[in-house]
């Protein structure tokens, strides 16, 4: 099974210093049959100003990975953790029992990242701080595993039973990968156009896809992630 949803479709939202996108309910955009997907809970992509973020704040009992599409994302955190991360990097912080932390965009242009919340697999762990500077080409052509559980590849790991996958795909190159039984994936066209299994996806696009098969092609050249994750009753 798979469903298309549109960019123009999401939820929006524009503070001045903020745009944002939100692909299920968050803030003031609330829809009560799109409260997620699956263990999936939030994906917003962002666009934040220069000299502008999100001032500390805290967060509890959530797995939250942010992947930087462009810009400079400035983080900061109650366990000390000063990073910056650029494009194509991830950051992941398990707030557990209780984390502050802050984002902001330092930089001279503007920060896009999308930032996904993923409920963990029990509540009350000890919060924890991870990221990873991935080469660019490491995603070219190919799947990159930029977060799994705890026994999955990817060098960043969840509290929960699912992956994150990045890739650029070139004009003309194809990729397939399969989504077996008891498993479903959240896709998200972050920059392109893509065609998964017939399906067209133009810049922002996301796609459910349950239990099938998907293959990738692109006449243009795409730049995708998507989240692969057991399927909940």
């Amino acid at each position: 099974m798979k469903r298309l949803l549109k960019a123009e479709n999401y939820g929006t939202s524009n503070l001045g210093w903020l745009k944002s996108r939100f692909h299920f309910s968050f803030a003031e955009y609330y829809n009560p049959d799109n409260l997620g997907f699956g263990m999936l809970r939030v994906l917003n992509d962002d666009q934040v100003r220069p000299g502008t973020g999100f001032d500390t704040h805290p967060h509890q009992d959530m797995e939250i990975d942010s992947y930087v599409v462009e810009g400079e994302l400035t983080h900061g955190d109650s366990m000390g953790h000063r990073e910056v991360l650029k494009r194509g990097q991830v950051q992941f912080m398990s707030a557990g029992t209780g984390i502050y932390h802050s984002e902001h965009n330092k930089g001279n242009a503007t920060l896009r990242f999308l930032q996904m919340w993923i409920f963990p697999d029990k509540n009350g762990y000890v919060p924890n701080y991870g990221d990873h500077r991935f080469a660019w080409e490491e995603r070219i052509n190919r799947f990159l595993p930029l977060a799994s559980g705890m026994e999955g590849e990817a060098p960043v790991k969840i509290h929960q039973d699912a992956s994150i996958y990045a890739s650029f795909l070139e004009p003309g190159k194809e990729l397939s990968f399969e989504v077996k039984p008891g498993r479903q994936v959240y896709l998200v066209n972050i920059e392109g156009k893509l065609d998964v299994s017939g399906t067209e996806l133009s810049m922002r696009d996301s796609l459910e896809v349950v239990e099938e098969g998907m293959l990738f092609k692109t006449a243009e050249g795409a730049h995708f992630l998507f989240i692969e994750m057991a399927k909940q009753d």
